[in-house]
């Protein structure tokens, strides 16, 4: 059979969706349609004569006729796409898509004070961020990074800083406080409302105190349980309970009056941001750009 020219397209739609095993986020990753996706497989199998993907409401598999494609293609076109990232490097404007993971308060305090000024120098670079504090693998998912806190970054991964460390801190409205008391210890929270939070690999996460030779961990009570730093910190500022944040996502609000620390003596030190991706691939050129201006601008610190 004859290798047409716009086999190679379809065949890159094939490994995004074999990679997602969901025609959604594979569309959402290439920037076309679903619909235009199903099309496009529907005319490959129609030319290889041989079902690929087995496909329900519910699901998408690949038969053993699509493992075995995937398993003979994927490389070449990994290859293909480090090739034209190397080129990027001959240009005179970088060009390309870099694809990022990032949770909900990297996104706001990293990404979003620096973009302004990275569409500004590298306009033809688009940047693609998918936000989202599950966590997820960033390479089986087809980004090109992700951004996570220190101690959560996958230890097979590079990993570069993007933020100094901060600290951890518990702080409530000033109207929670006058209704039901400041706490004088961390284990005080055992009798307050408490915002809790629930880490991106659906575990509880247990509040963090320091002081001196003294380490606590609590598994604070409260009503309301949150994935989204967002929603914690307007539950916060609603007076309905006490939150547990880094402190720079909450400084603002703090010098402005309208949310109040305590505890402070026992704040928990915590690693910063950092971006990471893997060491089998090509970085991207304009990530590489990207991670430059963050540290150039340095909108944490």
């Amino acid at each position: 059979m004859p290798f047409r020219r716009s086999d190679l397209a379809d065949l890159s739609y094939f490994l995004a969706i074999a990679r997602h095993r969901n025609f959604r986020k594979a569309a959402t990753e290439l920037g076309v349609s679903a619909s235009a996706l199903s099309h496009s497989l529907r005319g490959l199998e129609e030319r290889l004569k041989v079902r690929l993907l087995n496909r329900t409401n519910r699901s998408v598999t690949l038969t053993a006729a699509g493992e075995e494609l995937q398993g003979a293609i994927r490389e070449p076109f990994a290859a293909i796409h480090e090739a034209e990232n190397l080129l990027n490097l001959h240009r005179d404007a970088p060009t390309g898509r870099v694809r990022i993971n990032v949770p909900d308060e990297a996104a706001m305090r990293l990404l979003v004070p620096v973009l302004p000024e990275f569409v500004s120098r590298y306009p033809d670079v688009e940047v693609d961020i998918s936000v989202d504090n599950t966590m997820v693998d960033v390479i089986e998912a087809g980004f090109d990074a992700g951004i996570r806190f220190g101690g959560t970054v996958p230890e097979d991964m590079i990993a570069q800083r993007l933020s100094s460390d901060f600290r951890w801190v518990v702080a409530g409205a000033p109207g929670y406080f006058e209704r039901h008391g400041e706490p004088k210890h961390p284990e005080d929270l055992m009798h307050h409302r408490c915002i809790r939070l629930r880490l991106g690999n659906g575990r509880m996460y247990h509040w963090d105190f320091e002081q001196g030779d003294d380490v606590l961990a609590l598994d604070v009570p409260g009503p309301v349980i949150v994935d989204n730093a967002s929603a914690s910190r307007a539950l916060g500022l609603s007076g309905m309970g006490l939150m547990y944040a880094a402190e720079p996502a909450i400084a603002p609000l703090v010098a402005q009056g309208r949310l109040r620390l305590t505890l402070e003596d026992w704040a928990s030190p915590g690693p910063g941001y950092f971006i990471y991706y893997s060491s089998r691939r090509q970085v991207p050129h304009g990530l590489r750009l990207l991670v430059d201006l963050i540290r150039e601008l340095r909108p944490l610190g």
